[in-house]
C-alpha cells in the first residue's frame, strides 16, 4: 500500500477514535490537540447502542463497566432538598449495554488506543490549510508546515478546521437558548447511584456522583451575545443567572468561581449541509450537533467508525469515501437529535408551574407506582 497520511485536528471522542481505526486500516495518522491537558469537569457521558459493538472491538468496554458511574436515577428536589419527583436513567429488565462513564474516562481510554499506533501533538492547533488535486499544505502555531493527503475536522463546537475549510462559524450554528456549565464539586454525595436536580424558573442546578469524582451542572436559560472564549464572561453570566438560589447554590457557586477547571459554553445547534470540502471532512460536533443534547458521544463513536469505514473501503477515491460517511452516517444523527427538545423542557421547565406539572407527570408514571409498591412491600 503506497503511505498515505491523514491529520486528524481534535483529540477528543471522536478524533482518538477516528485515529484508531485509521491506523488499523494502515493510515499514517497524525492527531493534533489545542489543550494542552484533558479537563475534567464536564457532565458524564453515555455509550450506548451501535458505538457499544465498537467499544468491544476496540478492547476497551471491560475498562468503561470498571469506572462506570453507576448512577440509576435522577431526583428532583425542592430548595430544602426533598425529593419531589423520580426518574430512573436505567429501567430494570433493559439492556445492560450501556455505560454512563465520566467525560475524562472515556476521552483518556480512547486516547491511550489512539496513541498506540498515531503520533499525538498537544498544545498546538491548525492556523491554515492550501489544498490541491493532490494533497494539502498545512500550517501550524508551533508545529512545522507538512503536507497531508486528508484532513478530518473533529474539533468540536467551534471547529478551527471548519472555519478555514468552510466559513465562519455563524453561518453553520445558531443558539439553542440555553447555557450550560459545569465544575467539580467538593460536596459527599450520600448516594452514589442518584442525580439530584434542583430547578428555579429557567434554570437547574444538578449534582452528579460521578463515580466519586461529584460535579455540579448549571443549565439554564437565557439570551447573551456570548464569547466563548471569554472566561470571565462565563463566569458571571452564571453567577448572574443563579444569585439567590436555594439548595446547593450558594456551595455551587463558590465553587464556580474558585475553579481554574470550569466549562462553560453555549447550547448550540450546528448544521453543516456539506460535510466534505476536497480533501477535508468534519466529524463530530464539528459537522452536525446540539451540543448538550442527542448522544453526542456515543454518535461520535459511530460516526468515527463509519468514516474510517468508508474510507479504507474508497482509499484512492476521498470523494467517494466521504460522500459514503455522510450518506450513511446523517441519517443517524438525524434520528438521535429529535430528542432535544423533550430533554430541555424536562430538565428546565420555563416556569414555576412547568416545574409543578413536570414533577406531577413523573409521579404518574408506571415506574413512579412500580416503586411505591416495592417500597410498601418491602
Amino acid at each position: 500500500m503506497v503511505d498515505r497520511n491523514v491529520l486528524i485536528s481534535g483529540a477528543g471522542i471522536a478524533g482518538s477514535t477516528a485515529a484508531y481505526w485509521l491506523a488499523k486500516a494502515g493510515w499514517s495518522v497524525t492527531v493534533v490537540e489545542r489543550a494542552a491537558d484533558i479537563r475534567s469537569s464536564g457532565n458524564p457521558i453515555d455509550v450506548r447502542g451501535g458505538a457499544v459493538a465498537i467499544a468491544r472491538q476496540m478492547g476497551i468496554w471491560s475498562h468503561l463497566e470498571e469506572v462506570a458511574t453507576g448512577v440509576e436515577r435522577l431526583v428532583f428536589v425542592d430548595a430544602v432538598g426533598r425529593a419531589q419527583a423520580m426518574i430512573p436513567t436505567r429501567l430494570r429488565g433493559g439492556s445492560p449495554e450501556e455505560v454512563e462513564v465520566a467525560r475524562n474516562e472515556l476521552v483518556d481510554v480512547l486516547l491511550e488506543k489512539a496513541h498506540e499506533t498515531s503520533l499525538i501533538i498537544r498544545d498546538d492547533s491548525i492556523t491554515a490549510l492550501h489544498q490541491d488535486d493532490r494533497g494539502i499544505d498545512v500550517q501550524f502555531q508551533r508545529t512545522p508546515s507538512r503536507r497531508y493527503d486528508l484532513i478530518i475536522g473533529s474539533d468540536g463546537l467551534h471547529s478551527t478546521v471548519r472555519r478555514l475549510a468552510f466559513g465562519p462559524e455563524e453561518r453553520f450554528s445558531r443558539p439553542f437558548g440555553m447555557f450550560v456549565g459545569t465544575v467539580r464539586a467538593p460536596a459527599p454525595i450520600e448516594d452514589p447511584r442518584t442525580v439530584l436536580l434542583y430547578n428555579e424558573p429557567g434554570t437547574s442546578l444538578t449534582i452528579h456522583p460521578a463515580g466519586g469524582k461529584p460535579g455540579f451542572a448549571f443549565i439554564f436559560r437565557g439570551q447573551h451575545d456570548f464569547d466563548y472564549r471569554d472566561a470571565e464572561q462565563g463566569r458571571r453570566i452564571v453567577e448572574s443567572a443563579y444569585a439567590g438560589g436555594g439548595w446547593l447554590t450558594t456551595l455551587a457557586l463558590k465553587e464556580w468561581g474558585a475553579s481554574d477547571d470550569r466549562y462553560f459554553d453555549a447550547v448550540t445547534h450546528v448544521d453543516v449541509p456539506q460535510w466534505a470540502a476536497g480533501r477535508v471532512v468534519l466529524l463530530g460536533d464539528a459537522a452536525s450537533c446540539i451540543s448538550l443534547f442527542g448522544e453526542g458521544s456515543s454518535n461520535a463513536i459511530v460516526g468515527a467508525k463509519t468514516l474510517a469505514d468508508s474510507i479504507a473501503a474508497h482509499p484512492d477515491d476521498h470523494t467517494a469515501a466521504f460522500a459514503d460517511y455522510e450518506h450513511k452516517h446523517h441519517k443517524h444523527v438525524r434520528k438521535q437529535q429529535r430528542g432535544a427538545g423533550i430533554a430541555s423542557r424536562l430538565l428546565v421547565p420555563k416556569t414555576r408551574s412547568g416545574i409543578t406539572i413536570r414533577n406531577a407527570a413523573l409521579n404518574a408514571l408506571p415506574f413512579r407506582s412500580n416503586r411505591r409498591k416495592r417500597d410498601s412491600q418491602g
